[in-house]
């Protein structure tokens, strides 16, 4: 089905990138909130976005006016009668998701397809509340949305294959790079990021390196942020949220480090709280320090840094999504490069494990394990690999064949 004319219902940050997304590719769009306050926050969003090509000389003043021309605003469902697709961004509160499909449900035609930009939440749940369960798929885009070129498309257990066919060509139209992505707490990118982002405070924590020096060996490795800006700017209460999914669905690995607690009760969110891992209002105190050497008294435990420790889990993680069939190997690289910058020239996530080595990964794991703990314990399939001598590249064989 081709998509004509698309709806956002949820004006914040993510729901009007992703409307100006859908308005560059040329579509009409209705954008959606509580009160016309917020639709308007939307629309200046948008506007600061195309100001900004307008700036690099990307685009004229009235190439902009016809873009804007396309965004239909809107505080309740009458305008999202003639949509073909529509797309909630609303906060990540399963009731709330729910009672959106609902609403609009009593307005759209039969042929709506719904999408859900939610980050973890099950997309299975949301389609049991609607009359159209396999017109109901995930649409996970990435922030900021109108930089980032993944997509992530997740069918629910009812999701018909002409919907998932049509969503993930909906994103192809918005020039975006879809990702099949089998139903999981977390889905993927946000599963393998997590432990990466939670071994980082652990490492924080147990004062085995600063923040600082935590942020310049991933920059130094080629990622384009270290891991406590990136959560900084992702937010802390939307990476707390997320955690919580997933520590609910996998159990004690997703165990989060203690100082998220410390910066999330403190409501130190990041950047956009003018204080996080790092402070960006100078009105605000730096209590990092402080709450450090809190939790070092309370659980006394000092441990070594290497960049391994936070790159093995996600290629453990990667291997464990292998083995649950989430997607594939190529999928998972595509979606590493694609959705938090993994350095291209690597290949993705799985091609950078097999050039290092999976026996060195293996070894690496097992020790880390042994040290702190399950967290660590390697997937099945790992271990199988290099039980069989599917090392790698130096192999010939491991997660990719090489020729």
């Amino acid at each position: 089905m081709f998509i004509y004319k698309a709806g956002v219902v949820g004006a914040g940050a993510m729901g009007a990138e992703i409307a100006q997304v859908i308005t560059y590719s040329g579509l009409p769009v209705v954008l959606k909130d509580i009160n016309q306050e917020l639709v308007q926050k939307g629309l200046d969003r948008i506007r600061s976005i195309y100001k900004r090509r307008v700036e690099k000389g990307k685009m004229t003043g009235s190439e902009v006016e016809a873009k804007l021309a396309l965004v239909t605003p809107a505080t309740d469902y009458e305008a999202f009668r003639d949509v073909d697709l529509v797309i909630e961004a609303v906060p990540e509160k399963m009731e709330l998701k729910k009672q959106v499909f609902q609403d609009l449900e009593k307005v759209v035609g039969e042929g709506t397809i719904f999408g859900s930009n939610t980050s973890s939440l099950s997309i299975s749940e949301m389609a049991s509340a609607t009359q159209r369960p396999q017109k109901v798929v995930g649409i996970h885009f990435f922030y900021p949305a109108h930089v980032m070129k993944l997509v992530e498309v997740i069918p629910g257990r009812a999701t018909s294959q002409e919907t998932v066919d049509d969503a993930v060509l909906f994103a192809e139209s918005l020039r975006k790079i879809p990702v099949r992505v089998n139903e999981c707490p977390g889905f993927l990118v946000n599963r393998l990021l997590m432990p990466y982002l939670n071994e980082a405070a652990f490492c924080l924590q147990e004062k085995a390196a600063t923040r600082e020096e935590i942020d310049k060996a991933v920059t130094d490795f080629g990622l384009p942020m270290g891991p406590l800006t990136l959560v900084d700017q992702l937010g802390l209460d939307i990476c707390f949220e997320v955690v919580q999914v997933l520590l609910k669905g996998f159990g004690n690995r997703m165990q989060p480090a203690e100082i998220w607690g410390k910066l999330y009760n403190s409501r130190y969110l990041g950047r956009k709280s003018g204080s996080g891992f790092y402070v960006y209002d100078p009105d605000k105190k730096d209590l990092l320090p402080q709450w450090v050497e809190e939790i070092q008294k309370e659980r006394p435990k000092k441990t070594s840094f290497s960049l391994e420790r936070l790159l093995f889990p996600m290629v453990n993680e990667a291997a464990l999504c292998l083995e649950e069939k989430i997607t594939s190997a190529s999928d998972i690289d595509l979606a590493m490069v694609a959705g938090i910058g993994f350095p291209q020239e690597k290949g993705g996530i799985l091609r950078w494990a097999d050039e290092v080595g999976l026996d060195t990964v293996l070894q690496h794991l097992e020790r880390f394990a042994k040290e702190h703990g399950e967290r660590f314990r390697p997937a099945a399939i790992l271990k199988e690999k290099v039980a069989q001598n599917e090392l790698g590249k130096k192999t010939g064989q491991g997660f990719h064949t090489y020729g």
